[in-house]
Formats: structure tokens, C-alpha cells, sequence
């Protein structure tokens, strides 16, 4: 399976806590939910990972593959930029898309992945999450997604931007149908991801801390000439004034999915 293959690869890394600063091996940080065991701060997590926390075994068919991002405008240094974050992330681009199933609840997934170019959104990330909502839509499932993006990738210029647009019309064909679509916001979550699909689920639910935003705290406080508080664009800002439903521990993220996904489940009665 691809993803033995991948997790042998990156069992051997460590990684260094950027709160508390120690250092764990993969292997330890998978037991905890990549969960610092010294200081409980949150390290992010891959897509392959995430997909491997929350899906039941061996339930994930990965989808929209075959698809890598193109330096049509000639930017300067994008063309390296997109090998550098081929090579080091052996992903085609910042999203994995597929279908799976979470608790026996089977739905549609994709899960972006902040390694690959900050997540940013260009023309694959907007067309493999567009080809998620249209096979969810096709087989009336739900979707889950996890978002985790610096915004729209300006090395694409207006073709970025424009799949703000695409994707937020696959989510209302979607939503039309009568189809559920929750979203997990993870840190970070901005820009034009956050103008779009991040904030329109049906549930939006949001891991503790994870910043979660549009333009930049700088920019903002020069805009609006006032100063902002302390936890200004953190999950829990949003959660208290009503932008997120819940803020759902890591460790618990697969009992609530089960769950919401079990009570919105189609043409069956929850007990």
C-alpha cells in the first residue's frame, strides 16, 4: 500500500517542538496524536498522516491524481520552488483528495498539506478539491475537509484567485443537493482559502490554537487603526464570536466525525 510505503519512509525523522523546543521521533509523536508530550502544543500534520488518524483502515481510495501544478506565468523561482516541494514532500501538490470511511460512515475527504508550498492555493488544489465536491455530489456523500493554507498562490497571479470562485460553487451544488459538508480548520488557515471553502461547511469545527484568518494581524490593524487583542485570528477568537461551532481536541476528532457523520447519515434513523 502506498501508505506503508510512505509511513517507513518518514518513521526515521525527528521533529523539534517549536513551543517548547524538544525533540521527538516521528514514531513517539504518532502515539500522541502528534501531540508535544512535554507542553501539549499541536505540531502539524501531514494529509497522509491525518488520513491515516481519522479514516478506518484501509477504507481510503485517494482520487484527482495525476495532477501537478505547471509555471505558466515563467514566475521567478516558482519552477524550483514546485520540484524543492515535490521532491521533499513526495506529494504532487498541497491537497490529497479521496474517498474513505470514518466509523463505518462512508464520505468524501481531502486533506490539505502545509509542506507543500504553505498550502497554498493554485489551479490543482482548486480543481482536485472542486473533483471532490462533484464525486461527493455524484454519489451523495458527505465531505469532510481539513484545511491548512497561507491562501491563494500568487506565483499563479488571477488563475489563483479564480479558484476561489470554482471551488465555492462545487460546495453549493453540493450543499443544494442536500449533502453535508463539515470542515476541520487547522493552523494555518488564511487568505482565500478562508474567504472560500474553509468557512463554508455546515459544521466548521477547529483544532485548539490553530490560527485561522484573512489578511495579516498587521494589516488589519492598520486598516481598521485600532489594536487588536492578544488571540485575535486564533480558533478560539473565531469560536466565540460565532465563526466555528466547536473546538474539538485532536485526540477526540474521530468520535465526533463518527458521530456527526452517523446523525446526518441519509435514509437511516440515529439510536
Amino acid at each position: 500500500m502506498i501508505f506503508d510505503k510512505w509511513m517507513k519512509a518518514f518513521s526515521g525523522e525527528r521533529l523539534t517542538c517549536s513551543a517548547c523546543k524538544k525533540e521527538f521521533s516521528v514514531k513517539e509523536l504518532r502515539k500522541s496524536n502528534y501531540i508535544c508530550p512535554e507542553c501539549a502544543h499541536y505540531f502539524r500534520v501531514s494529509a497522509r498522516e491525518r488520513i491515516l488518524m481519522l479514516t478506518d483502515r484501509n477504507s481510503f481510495e485517494e482520487c484527482a491524481t495525476g495532477l501537478s501544478s505547471v509555471d505558466f506565468l515563467e514566475f521567478p523561482g516558482y519552477a524550483d520552488k514546485l520540484k524543492k516541494a515535490t521532491e521533499s514532500t513526495g506529494e504532487e501538490d498541497a491537497v490529497i483528495c479521496g474517498s474513505a470511511s470514518i466509523g463505518g460512515n462512508p464520505c468524501v475527504i481531502f486533506v490539505m498539506d502545509s509542506r507543500f508550498i504553505m498550502a497554498s492555493m493554485g489551479s490543482v488544489v482548486g480543481e482536485k478539491v472542486t473533483r471532490a465536491f462533484e464525486y461527493a455530489t455524484e454519489h451523495k456523500l458527505p465531505v469532510i475537509g481539513f484545511t491548512a493554507s497561507g491562501g491563494a498562490r500568487m506565483q499563479e497571479g488571477i488563475i489563483s484567485l479564480m479558484q476561489m470562485a470554482k471551488c465555492s460553487a462545487a460546495v453549493k451544488k453540493h450543499s443544494s443537493e442536500g449533502n453535508l459538508y463539515i470542515t476541520i480548520l487547522t493552523d494555518p488557515t488564511t487568505g482565500g482559502v478562508t474567504a472560500s471553502f474553509a468557512m463554508q461547511g455546515d459544521i466548521i469545527l477547529a483544532e485548539p490554537n490553530a490560527m485561522v484568518g484573512f489578511a495579516g494581524r498587521r494589516v488589519v490593524e492598520q486598516t481598521t487603526k485600532s489594536k487588536l487583542p492578544d488571540n485575535f485570528q486564533s480558533a478560539e477568537f473565531i469560536l466565540e464570536h460565532g465563526f466555528a461551532d466547536a473546538i474539538v481536541p485532536r485526540e477526540e476528532l474521530r468520535e465526533t466525525l463518527t458521530t456527526l457523520l452517523k446523525l446526518h447519515r441519509k435514509n437511516e434513523v440515529a439510536v
